[in-house]
């Protein structure tokens, strides 16, 4: 309940590790919301060391609505939200990174939208940091590797495969689904999540009147200020990012979609035999493509569990999951961006 009595509509779960240089906007915005008075934010720390535990409770002094979360480790995006929704009283959360500021009325618009469309899930509109460019409408299906695919800007439907990062979501149906795997840490969490979703029988669309403004890889690309003006990687990044595109395809499909698992592994073995030769380094390709099939295999007790209990809940099987398959490949986004800013520079870390 807040402060006046009223039922709390959202619970915002903000997952922070070092974001220290965006907290301050981030937070501003939210108190800004016109639901602010309905509204909770939970504020977790992955025990970061730049001092953004710190400022983040300093912003919150005298909040009767703000909760501070310290992990006492790094948890991962997963295991942090997590911790943050054990402590949520809201019907709806949303899960959001510091590296964000949201529009006045963003909570309102998903509120609404997702009352009158009665869908489990609802994705905003994901702007640029800086100006308004969009820098994402959604996920609109899945490739032939199982990677996810844009929604273009000429599509009409409102329809979602899966929201773009920032999940708001009913909060009995996010329990019901087993919230985030945190053996994933970081990097395709939303993929894995929306497929649960929709095999839960439930629904994700979007809500274009929501907007909200993202930097993404503050820490990770942290040079241009607001905007992204080089693109970075590192051995852990590609490793986490394969690994947990397989997992995914591991836990959830029943029959048929397994066969993305051959293309997909086929994808994961190239692009590490790819990236060492252009790097020069073999160690590239052992640390993470083959690394992350090693993980997997290490997993499989995990995977299983995963199985088991999806089957528990689930509705929707291959065939009719069949209709998010897309003919567009994932990876032309990316070709995208080193057209446009060069070669990632790969941190041996």
């Amino acid at each position: 309940m807040s402060e006046t009595g009223t039922p709390l509509l959202v619970s915002v779960v903000i997952v922070n590790y070092n974001c220290k240089a965006w907290v301050p906007r981030c937070m501003e915005s939210l108190q800004k919301q016109t639901v602010f008075e309905k509204t909770e934010v939970i504020f977790v720390d992955n025990i970061s060391r730049d001092g953004s535990d710190l400022l983040a409770q300093e912003l919150m002094k005298g909040w009767t609505n703000g909760i501070f979360v310290q992990t006492g480790a790094n948890l991962g995006f997963g295991g942090g939200a997590n911790r943050g929704a054990e402590k949520a009283s809201g019907r709806f959360l949303f899960f959001l990174n510091p590296d964000v500021w949201l529009e006045r009325d963003c909570l309102e618009q998903l509120v609404e939208a997702a009352e009158k469309n009665n869908h489990g899930v609802t994705g905003t509109l994901v702007l640029n940091y800086g100006d308004n460019s969009i820098q994402s409408r959604g996920v609109s299906g899945f490739d032939i590797f199982g990677l996810s695919v844009d929604q273009r800007a000429n599509d009409s439907s409102n329809r979602l495969f899966s929201a773009s990062a920032f999940y708001f979501i009913h909060t009995e149906l996010f329990r019901k689904i087993g919230g985030w795997d945190e053996k994933f840490f970081m990097y395709g969490e939303e993929m894995d999540i929306a497929w649960r979703v929709w095999i839960a029988g439930e629904t994700i669309s979007s809500a274009p009147a929501a907007r909200m403004h993202h930097r993404g890889a503050a820490v990770e690309n942290p040079k241009g200020g607001d905007r992204v003006v080089e693109l970075r990687s590192s051995d852990t990044k590609r490793f986490c990012a394969y690994r947990n595109h397989l997992l995914t395809l591991m836990k959830v499909p029943r029959h048929i979609l397994f066969l993305l698992l051959i293309t997909a592994v086929s994808l994961v073995l190239l692009e590490g035999l790819v990236g060492a030769i252009l790097l020069r380094r073999w160690s590239f390709f052992s640390k993470t493509s083959w690394a992350a099939l090693a993980a997997c295999w290490q997993l499989r007790e995990h995977i299983a569990a995963e199985r088991k209990r999806i089957r528990a809940f689930r509705k929707c099987g291959d065939l009719w999951m069949l209709r998010f398959l897309s003919w567009r490949l994932n990876r032309w986004y990316e070709v995208r961006q080193i057209l446009k800013l060069g070669m990632p520079r790969v941190e041996q870390r």
